[in-house]
């Protein structure tokens, strides 16, 4: 029985917007470990839900497609969102 793993992603640190940040995500846990190709040195498995992500409007609707598929699953709580006040000034000082 795959386990999946439920949060928000967070906000991209090499830009300001905040695309995609509100919507859950669905990622299924691995179930064996990566391993190197002998040719290509590339790291891959066999295990295919790897693939796979899944969005969501709300972690409501996440949470009750796991349950309708019969799936186990965790949900990562999102980071507390913080905001650094600082006057333009302080960039000089």
């Amino acid at each position: 029985m795959p386990t999946a793993r439920i949060f928000q992603r967070p906000k991209n640190a090499m830009q300001s917007g905040k695309y995609r940040t509100e919507s859950w995500q669905l990622e299924f846990e691995p179930s064996e470990p990566k391993r190197p190709d002998p040719l290509t040195g590339w790291a891959g498995s066999g295990d295919t839900r790897d693939q796979v992500r899944l969005f969501f409007p709300t972690l409501e609707a996440a949470v009750a497609h796991c349950e309708r598929e019969g799936w186990d699953h965790n949900i990562v709580p999102a980071p507390q969102k913080t905001l650094k006040l600082q006057s333009y000034a302080d960039n000089f000082r």
